[in-house]
């Protein structure tokens, strides 16, 4: 939903409204772990209790990985290390679940770390470690921008050409000395800015979120075919880079054009294997399947699906692989890229 600011707002997800469709668990028994969610209280709370009922839903999600979103911040000591009141929050929730339920909820914790802020970076990711208690697995520093949207298309942007900056790319030095993940939220027209980051630092391990977030909005809103094309040639480029893994999700953001909260019914798991087909084609020739993570982004496409059908259209949309491609797309590939075992 666009705002007067120009920015985009991820609708609310309307509990009844998903009810309006509902479809049984396929394969309920395979194994999954859903390495990309969010827990906050922008809109609607998206805590405990919520992702709770959603791992629950039939589904054998058996971990799950929080991933950064500007919540819960300390509101007092230094700026630098303000970001730790997120984890220490998200870490305190897992600990809680845990009589609760057998999904290892936010068994990963991918927090926020300034890392252009040299030496002082450092401080940051001690106490990030220190209040995960044990489950910081990466670090994400949104670093998402297009020039068509000067004010930002959900947040302000990022400044130009921060994934090419000296100080940046010693950051992700940092996190590849301390065997941490850097996850990249970027655009589609920003893939190529990954692609010179995964080759300028070898020895980091780089996600690349949602797919690079292909856009549907403002301009590139009835340009699916045009957008496709350029993010098929720079997504063939980027897999090139053996330090890079993919995560499959997210198709469900506004800004990706999806408008499935607009229609009367949710859709279905066939409809959005349907459409999702041609991208998941692409990644898989480019990437393999070793290399790809499927991923839920809830709460924020809950505002389009439920998690039920979500995992039902993946389950869908790998039908026709084996079980061990099936595995790593499903399991395996989040467990080993964010090291879920060891922990």
């Amino acid at each position: 939903m666009l705002e007067e600011t120009g920015r985009y707002r991820y609708p609310v997800p309307n509990q009844i409204w998903l009810e309006l469709r509902r479809e049984a668990v396929l394969e309920p028994d395979l194994p999954i772990v859903d390495p990309h969610h969010h827990l906050w209280e922008h809109g609607a709370p998206y805590l405990g209790d919520e992702i709770l009922e959603d791992v629950s839903c039939g589904h054998a999600i058996g971990a799950t990985v929080f991933v950064q979103c500007f919540y819960d911040y300390l509101t007092t000591g230094p700026e630098v290390l303000r970001p730790v009141g997120e984890t220490r929050r998200v870490a305190s929730i897992a600990e809680s679940l845990k009589p609760r339920t057998g999904t290892r909820v936010a068994a990963g914790i991918v927090a926020f770390a300034d890392l252009t802020a040299g030496d002082a970076v450092e401080a940051l990711l001690d106490a990030h470690e220190e209040a995960a208690g044990g489950r910081l697995v990466g670090i994400r520093q949104p670093t998402a921008r297009d020039e068509n949207f000067p004010n930002g298309i959900v947040t302000r942007p990022a400044p130009a050409g921060m994934m090419a900056e000296a100080g940046f790319r010693a950051g992700i030095g940092r996190l590849a000395r301390r065997g941490l993940t850097f996850d990249a939220m970027v655009y589609h027209s920003q893939i190529r800015d990954v692609e010179e980051l995964a080759r300028a630092v070898p020895d980091a391990r780089i996600v690349l979120d949602h797919i690079g977030c292909p856009l549907g909005v403002g301009p590139y809103e009835n340009t699916g075919q045009a957008v496709f094309d350029d993010w098929s040639r720079d997504i063939s480029r980027l897999a090139k880079c053996p330090n890079v893994w993919l995560k499959f999700g997210g198709i469900g953001m506004v800004i990706t054009g999806a408008a499935h909260h607009l229609e009367a019914v949710p859709p279905g798991s066939q409809d959005l294997s349907e459409a999702w087909r041609p991208w998941f084609e692409v990644s898989l020739a480019c990437f393999g399947p070793d290399r790809i993570m499927f991923e839920s982004n809830f709460p924020v496409d809950k505002g389009m699906f439920s998690y039920t059908v979500l995992w039902n259209a993946f389950k869908r949309l790998s039908s026709g692989l084996t079980g061990d491609e099936r595995a790593c797309l499903f399991s395996r590939t989040a467990t080993m890229v964010y090291g879920l075992d060891a922990r």
